[in-house]
Formats: structure tokens, C-alpha cells, sequence
């Protein structure tokens, strides 16, 4: 890969994180060499707190010493600060750009917080309005994808850009949630474009190179929800 060197460049991450992956993408598709650190949450570091005192939260990007962190914000900086490294992920002209920006944040404020009420919601019945939430929230992207892609491949046309990481981080989980829950949320009956651009993201060799392993995140979510049980039923006993 390209880049400032390792020594220029560091992510701190913990490897099950979407957000992170997001950072690990971007990175991958531009070329860009850097360290990666991975973080115990339980035992935060250091270089983390001081790097993000304000949320304490990963993922952080320290390039030449300065900390950047948020994954959306990240993903614009190294668009900018690192432009001269592979395809842009943010569009050129100004209202592309806007587009991207408000796609982005639907994302994150519609699809990720529905996606986490389905999956951890209290009772029953949070779940299953999280659950629907979702589907409406997808439906939404498709008609997204197919007025950002004018019949490309990608959200960012020809080649993946900002809308493309940030939905594509989300991807190994939304496998992941697909598996345990014998579903399919990128069905291609029901959202064919989605579901065609999900296998196109997919295989990217940039893309292949930085993707968790499904397999071990269905093991680390059985471990949450164990864990998330135990705690509920301690606190009713």
C-alpha cells in the first residue's frame, strides 16, 4: 500500500466494530498504509483516552500525531487528507457531495439505530418495531441506490465512495444478523439493487482484504446476548 508510513498513520480499533471497519475500508480502497491498534473496551489505553476524551470511543485516526475521530468525520478527513491516494470517496461537485453527506446520515440515524433496537431492544415488542423500522429503512436505501448509482455498480457510481463504506461496514453484521435470525435483509426479491451492489461491495479485493470473519462475529454476538441475559435476569432476581 501507499501512504506516509506506519509510523504517520495509526487507527485504534477493536476488531468487531462496524465503525472501525468503516476506517479499514477507507484505508483499503485508497491505498493508504497505517498501523492498526486494537483496543480492550474493558481496559481502555491511554493513547485512547487521550486521543477521544470526550466519548472514549473507537474508532480514532492519529495522523502526525493529531487525533481525528467519529467514523463519518474520519472518512471525510481521509478523503481530504489523503486525496492524492486512490478513487475519491466523496463526490466532486457540491450538491454530490450534499447527497452523500445526507445518505450518510440516514445510515447512521435511521438504519444503525433501528438495526440495534431489533437486535437489543427490551422487550419483545421493541424488537419487532425495530425489526420493522429496518425493513422500511432498506426499502429506503434501495430507491437510494438506484437514483445515487444512475445503473452503476455503487452508491458512488463506478467506483465505492462514502455512502458505499458507510453502508458497507454494516455489512459483515447485517450477515451476521441474517444467519442467526434466518433472514435475509438485502433480499434480492424484495431489493434486488441492494442486494447486487452487496455481493458487488463485497468482493473489491480492498474490501475482502479488511472483512471480519462471519463466523467469529455470530460468536461474539452469542457471547453479548449471554451476557446481556445474565445481567437482565440478575437484576430482576
Amino acid at each position: 500500500m501507499a501512504g506516509g508510513g506506519n509510523d504517520e498513520v495509526k487507527l485504534l480499533g477493536m476488531w468487531a466494530s462496524p465503525f472501525v471497519l468503516r476506517i479499514k475500508l477507507a484505508l483499503s480502497l485508497k491505498g493508504v498504509a497505517y498501523e492498526y491498534v486494537e483496543e480492550d473496551l474493558k481496559s481502555k489505553s491511554e493513547l485512547l483516552l487521550r486521543s477521544n476524551p470526550v466519548l472514549q470511543k473507537v474508532p480514532v485516526l492519529i495522523h502526525d500525531g493529531k487525533p481525528v475521530c467519529e467514523s463519518s468525520v474520519i472518512l471525510q478527513y481521509i478523503d481530504e487528507a489523503f486525496a492524492g491516494f486512490g478513487p475519491s470517496l466523496l463526490p466532486e461537485e457540491p450538491n454530490g457531495r450534499a447527497v452523500a453527506r445526507f445518505w450518510a446520515a440516514y445510515i447512521d440515524g435511521t438504519l444503525v439505530k433501528a438495526s440495534s433496537e431489533a437486535s437489543m431492544g427490551k422487550t419483545e415488542e421493541e424488537k419487532a418495531e425495530g425489526a420493522k423500522q429496518v425493513a422500511a429503512a432498506v426499502e429506503t436505501l434501495e430507491g437510494a441506490l438506484r437514483d445515487c448509482s444512475n445503473g452503476k455498480p455503487f452508491f458512488g457510481g463506478d467506483t465505492a465512495g462514502y455512502v458505499d463504506v458507510m453502508l458497507g461496514g454494516l455489512l459483515p453484521w447485517v450477515h451476521t444478523s441474517d444467519k442467526m435470525k434466518g433472514v435475509k435483509t438485502f433480499d434480492p426479491a424484495t431489493t434486488p439493487l441492494l442486494a447486487a451492489w452487496a455481493d458487488s461491495f463485497g468482493s473489491l479485493g480492498a474490501v475482502e482484504a479488511v472483512m471480519p470473519d462471519v463466523s467469529k462475529l455470530i460468536e461474539f454476538a452469542m457471547a453479548m446476548h449471554a451476557r446481556a441475559a445474565a445481567a437482565a435476569a440478575g437484576a430482576t432476581n
